[in-house]
């Protein structure tokens, strides 16, 4: 059943729903907007020969508690009260898209709980809003409340012509008891709180361990104009473009996302 009672956590109260497999070294992945853990699945699998790999689902995603205001700091905070739950000192972060700005908000905010950092198409700066079509589709599928998953295609269908774009945000529609499909991200929050979300990061002082960004070549979260604000945050990041793929980088190339981080991960 889809929870329709979860507002009004702060962020240290909040559940965070994980999945975790595999020994070693902690590595914590943050999906991005709209999503939840196991759209990181494919990287888990990758890592957890070498690494204890933990798969989140952010606040106002997936199966966590909604948050009564979202702030890229709140959702940080809620990660990192979790990590803290866990016992989990310091963890490498791999984040993509939103969960990428989670994670570098973390690595600011918090450096001592963070090793290294991935960063996956996405920068620490401010974005214009670009969801439109995106939140038009989710609040459609929303009145509609549909009976099945091909109907509540058929209708984000009018909005979304990309058909993996639908496939994606499919993954997070859920049946309830009265057999009516409806999303399990917060999305009236989503929404409400969208601009806190695309905001620019800032700190008084600089992440300065190892980082990664990786960029995907079709790609325009992540721009030459976007290196001085990188730099200036965050030192010792390095930058990898994966050739052929966008945004979606992980699902659109996953072999090649995979190896990439694993080895940054495993190296010295």
């Amino acid at each position: 059943m889809v929870a329709k009672t979860r507002w009004g956590h702060s962020a240290v109260s909040l559940h965070i729903h994980s999945s975790t497999q595999g020994e070693g070294p902690d590595a914590i992945l943050l999906h991005g907007l709209f999503g939840m853990g196991n759209n990181l699945g494919a990287l888990a699998r990758a890592l957890r020969g070498e690494f204890r790999v933990h798969c989140l689902d952010l606040p106002n995603h997936g199966r966590s508690d909604w948050l009564a205001q979202m702030t890229l700091a709140s959702l940080a905070d809620g990660i990192r009260a979790w990590q803290q739950q866990q016992g989990i000192g310091r963890a490498h972060f791999v984040g993509h898209s939103l969960g990428g700005k989670v994670a570098m908000r973390i690595a600011l905010d918090a450096p001592d709980t963070v090793g290294k950092l991935v960063v996956a198409d996405i920068a620490p700066v401010d974005y214009p809003p670009h969801h439109d079509a995106i939140f038009a589709a989710l609040q459609a599928v929303a009145a509609a409340a549909p009976a099945s998953r091909s109907d509540a295609e058929a209708i984000m269908a009018g909005f979304i012509s990309e058909a993996g774009v639908r496939q994606f945000l499919l993954l997070s529609l859920a049946s309830g008891e009265d057999g009516r499909y409806r999303w399990r991200f917060n999305l009236e929050g989503l929404l409400r709180d969208y601009g806190a979300a695309r905001q620019q990061l800032a700190t008084r002082e600089p992440f300065t361990r190892p980082v990664l960004f990786i960029k995907g070549e079709l790609s325009d979260y992540i721009l030459p104009a976007h290196r001085p604000i990188i730099e200036a945050l965050f030192p010792n990041a390095s930058l990898r473009v994966l050739q052929g793929c966008g945004h979606w980088l992980h699902a659109e190339q996953p072999r090649l996302f995979n190896a990439t981080v694993r080895r940054f991960l495993l190296a010295d």
